[in-house]
């Protein structure tokens, strides 16, 4: 079929890998990690200039003969974003977004999806941001204002970057009081806040999370990158703080590796980010629900621009796969929603072209989550306890969503008789 990526992201790598080439050997990180590495480790040997002659003698050249590839693939490269334009393109996305959302839903529907509870999302926004008297331009740039103002910014330096640590760390210590209202059952192993790399920041993302240990030796983890800390106005930290540490992941993922019943391969299995994205949205929800953004209403605000990014995503992805958008009118759209960086925008979209339907998992997770919640709610009535919801929709493991809703209305059923 000769496919090819688009024009632009064969660019971008280009660019990336130019970079890499033009470090001298011994500086590239491929050679200086194993220094690092081995220094920390004791060992004795000459491993960082070892690598170094690798990354000269064979590293390199291999690098140069994949970017005179690319760069062949460039010249022939079309600028058209998504798979609509290939061969069966419609098919092709229609098997990615099953295969990601895990459910029936139709590319149109995700869209609709998209515009209706970004539109819903805004007017929320709009309101929080005209009580605090920021009425002029629309959501996106009062946003943009909003996380530029340095009030709410931390220094950029080492004790910038502890105070975000340490704040985020206070909201995890708050969060204990309200946990025994919304679960019975709760992950054994604790989850410790940490710092991305200083080496790996540059390309790693805003936060993720690491599970912890099979054995019990290594807690759960939530790293945030601190390159840069204007990146992280503080009214952004605690939605982000939840979705990645608890009641967001670590509370799904962790306590799946606790259960004895579970067999080793549902452990250690994954690819199911509609449940567990759609999980960790549900949880930044829930945090509001618990009355966490009462007195913190900028805080509620960033939850809901977090909100709002995920359902412009549906609006992009199916936008660029389906119905025609070009790279330039899908970053448009997220710049005038969304209120993020355009250049960390630019990067989201780029990302949707080559990963078709991804990026609608995470939107119809937690939308998908909130309606068994609430088919729950109507069925058992007085009956209904949330914690009995969270436990049993949690010790079922990630696995797609339709499946989720078939292990909920069984135990409705089961509640019933």
């Amino acid at each position: 079929m000769k496919v090819t990526p688009p024009d632009f992201l064969l660019e971008r790598a280009l660019a990336q890998m130019h970079t890499l080439r033009g470090t001298e050997p011994a500086d590239s990180i491929l050679a200086t990690s194993i220094a690092v590495r081995t220094q920390k480790l004791g060992l004795e040997g000459s491993y960082g200039a070892d690598a170094a002659r690798i990354v000269a003698a064979e590293v390199y050249p291999a690098l140069d003969r994949q970017m005179q590839a690319l760069g062949e693939l460039r010249s022939a490269a079309v600028h058209e974003a998504g798979v609509s334009r290939l061969p069966q393109g419609g098919e092709l996305y229609a098997v990615a977004l099953r295969h990601a959302i895990t459910t029936d839903m139709s590319p149109d529907e995700v869209h609709r999806l998209g515009l209706e509870q970004g539109k819903e999302i805004t007017a929320r926004m709009d309101a929080l941001l005209r009580k605090r008297g920021k009425k002029a331009g629309t959501v996106a740039e009062r946003m943009r204002a909003l996380a530029k103002d340095p009030q709410y910014l931390y220094p950029d330096t080492d004790a910038g970057r502890q105070q975000i640590l340490d704040y985020c760390n206070g909201l995890i210590a708050a969060l204990q009081a309200h946990l025994p209202k919304y679960f019975h059952v709760r992950p054994k192993a604790p989850v410790e806040i940490r710092r991305v790399p200083p080496y790996t920041e540059a390309g790693a993302p805003g936060g993720y999370y690491r599970i912890p240990a099979l054995d019990g030796s290594r807690p759960g983890a939530f790293y945030i990158n601190l390159r840069d800390t204007s990146e992280l106005p503080r009214w952004a930290l605690p939605t982000l703080t939840y979705h990645e540490s608890a009641p967001g992941h670590h509370f799904q993922l962790a306590l799946v590796l606790e259960l004895p019943s579970l067999p080793l391969i549902r452990k250690a299995g994954g690819g199911f980010s509609a449940n567990t994205e759609g999980w960790a949205l549900y949880a930044e929800q829930l945090c509001d629900e618990m009355g966490l953004y009462d007195s913190d209403p900028l805080g509620r605000l960033g939850m809901l621009q977090a909100t709002v990014f995920r359902a412009a995503r549906c609006v992009v992805d199916t936008g660029l796969h389906v119905k025609g958008w070009s790279r330039e009118r899908a970053i448009d759209y997220m710049i005038a929603t969304t209120g993020d960086n355009p250049a960390a925008l630019t990067t989201e979209v780029e990302r949707y072209c080559t990963w078709p339907g991804q990026a609608c998992s995470y939107k119809v997770g937690h939308t998908r989550w909130l309606k068994l919640r609430a088919q729950a709610q109507r069925r058992l009535g007085a009956k209904f306890d949330i914690r009995d919801f969270h436990d049993v929709g949690l010790t079922a493991a990630p696995m797609p969503l339709a499946v989720l809703e078939r292990v909920i209305d069984d135990w409705l059923t089961s509640r019933a008789v």
